[in-house]
């Protein structure tokens, strides 16, 4: 198999291009998880496949978490699959991906710089506190797209200075908290300045933080933009992995259009010669 491998501000990915490997889909959640361990393999926070479209897009994008889950889309995945999708002639400098979440826009803005518009919100609850450990945390709740993927969103003063291990142990906490039936990506913020944040996400499906999640960073800003906090016109949000920019524009009590913009980095392409990974059944 062909590769490349790709970054979005720290987010990593590796992208197979299954109109020409052909591999079965019942395969491709074991591949996920072999070729995505990072002291064993290539090593990536996911894997994205491209498909043939069949909602009208210009292709379609299968989104695998490094555990071997689906995903129901991943918004620096999207980014750098634009950038693959341009470079490889599957689409020009504007293009439409079919995502498990709905159809994904994406823009060329200059070689290495893009902007998708993520998922509309489709569940956005402002007051949804949780209780860990007998302490009540302030948090929201967001799901982009249908099936949504879901988000909290907590504020945690001196972010930048938190005990990494206290917070990777409140992120898995509030992850699996029984208020979230379907799990959560658990993005903690700090505001910063004015329109400007700091953000760490533990990601469900990576089960550890992240040095970025795009969908994270939307969410988080759709919620402050609801609250008055940001005025969700060019926000800049920090992360390990650099830094992203958020628009949401605001109609009334609803976020209507929801923009990523962001770094792309190809690392590296190549061919997949991990003798651990046995596609049995596969000629």
């Amino acid at each position: 198999m062909n590769f490349w491998k790709m970054n979005g501000a720290g987010n990593d990915f590796l992208i197979l291009n299954n109109l020409e490997e052909h591999l079965p889909l019942e395969q491709l959640p074991r591949i996920a998880k072999v070729l995505c361990e990072r002291h064993l393999s290539i090593g990536a926070d996911g894997l994205m496949v491209v498909d043939a479209p069949t909602e009208g897009g210009d292709y379609k994008m299968r989104f695998f978490n490094s555990d071997g889950s689906a995903g129901e889309m991943c918004g620096n995945g999207a980014r750098c699959i634009c950038r693959y999708g341009f470079e490889t002639g599957l689409a020009g400098e504007s293009q439409r991906i079919e995502t498990t979440a709905g159809m994904v826009t994406g823009k060329r803005v200059s070689p290495r710089l893009y902007r998708i518009r993520l998922n509309d919100p489709t569940t956005v609850r402002l007051d949804c506190s949780v209780e860990v450990d007998g302490v009540r945390y302030e948090c929201a709740y967001v799901e982009l797209g249908n099936p949504g993927i879901p988000h909290a969103v907590v504020p945690y003063a001196n972010l930048r200075q938190a005990d990494q291990d206290e917070l990777r142990e409140l992120g898995r906490a509030i992850r699996w908290h029984n208020g979230f039936p379907k799990g959560a990506n658990v993005n903690f913020y700090e505001i910063t300045g004015e329109d400007t944040l700091y953000e760490r996400t533990f990601e469900r499906g990576v089960e550890d933080f992240t040095y970025a999640c795009g969908t994270g960073t939307g969410s988080v800003v759709a919620v402050l933009t609801l609250q008055g906090k940001v005025s969700g016109h060019g926000v800049k949000v920090h992360m390990a992995g650099g830094e992203l920019v958020i628009d949401a524009e605001r109609v009334h009590s609803r976020i209507a259009d929801l923009y990523l913009t962001g770094p792309t980095n190809i690392v590296c392409k190549g061919e997949v010669t991990d003798e651990e990974l046995s596609l049995k059944g596969v000629e």
